[in-house]
């Protein structure tokens, strides 16, 4: 496999109860089927149930395994993760999600589940949209418990009237919940735990009510966070940096990183062209460490080409 060039994925689509096309409509992806609600795109995922593969066949796992150097750069040979670090996944809710919460590192392992810290960039937002973000002021751990009795939480949890282009950060142990009419690029740590802690009386796909984890919630949920807000994007174009991924939004041509580091770039409008590649809109690719300088340089196509720079921190 050559690494001089953007490495690309195909895409593995989630049917989901709350989910619907517009990764069809508005991104142009070819869905599956004509019919079932799309709610999740794991678009960048070194998971055993859902795993990246190249369209020649190179699973991420096996680039991760046995080329980090040439596609991950020097920086994360010394990375102690077994499997590439993050997942990348852009969603579709075109109802709302269930409120739940990812445990924290400190729990997890108590909890048997994995720690989750993501963010999300709203890529689209239809008018009215919300996202539910951490506690109203002064919410105790009891008002929490009188809630759930009486199928009130969403009444305890702070709301966001949410905006194209919004990001927020969601670290383990923040209670949350994406509201109808939003598509959403979500950067994550590589995990699949999450606890539902409300599911606003629905049943799923099969008729039946999905599976709740309140105890495992309320071990999990931080009742001291209340009120988060929006990121605010630095001047670098910096919207989220912390100790599991480097976030950045981009609209002008320049260089994806150095030669010897790797990026994703997940473009979020227009187009844009990278080593001879042509990325659109819903489009993610890897940019391997051992791309020159030269090669990985990024034009834009059109005037609202924008896209995310993604890095994983050594």
């Amino acid at each position: 496999m050559k690494f001089n060039q953007p490495i690309r994925f195909t895409p593995i689509y989630q049917s989901r109860v709350w989910g619907g096309r517009r990764m069809e409509t508005l991104l142009g992806a070819t869905l599956p089927d004509a019919t079932t609600p799309f709610g999740e795109a794991w678009t960048v995922s070194d998971r055993p149930e859902a795993q990246s593969v190249t369209a020649d066949g190179v699973s991420l796992h096996e680039l991760w395994a046995s080329h980090r150097e040439a596609v991950f750069g020097k920086a994360l040979l010394a990375s102690p993760s077994p499997t590439f670090p993050l997942l990348m996944k852009i969603l579709d809710a075109c109802d709302d999600l269930s409120i739940q919460v990812h445990p924290p590192a400190n729990m997890a392992a108590a909890l048997k589940g994995e720690p989750k810290t993501e963010m999300w960039f709203i890529a689209h937002a239809e008018p009215g949209a919300k996202i539910y973000a951490g506690l109203k002021p002064g919410v105790t751990r009891a008002d929490f418990d009188k809630a759930l009795q009486n199928g009130a939480v969403a009444e305890v949890v702070h709301v966001i009237e949410a905006r194209t282009g919004d990001c927020l950060f969601i670290p383990s142990g923040r209670v949350h919940a994406i509201g109808a009419g939003l598509l959403i690029y979500e950067i994550q740590q590589n995990s699949d735990t999450t606890y539902r802690v409300f599911d606003w009386n629905r049943v799923g796909l099969d008729g039946k009510p999905r599976a709740l984890h309140v105890q495992e919630s309320l071990q999990s949920i931080d009742f001291a966070d209340f009120e988060p807000q929006v990121q605010q994007i630095a001047a670098d174009g910096t919207l989220v940096k912390c100790d599991f991924f480097d976030v950045r939004l981009c609209d002008k041509a320049g260089s994806a990183g150095e030669a010897g580091e790797c990026v994703t770039l997940a473009v979020v409008s227009g187009k844009i062209s990278v080593g001879g590649t042509i990325l659109k809109a819903g489009d993610f690719a890897l940019i391997p460490a051992a791309m020159d300088a030269k090669t990985r340089v990024v034009t834009p196509i059109d005037t609202t080409s924008q896209w995310l720079e993604i890095r994983v921190p050594a």
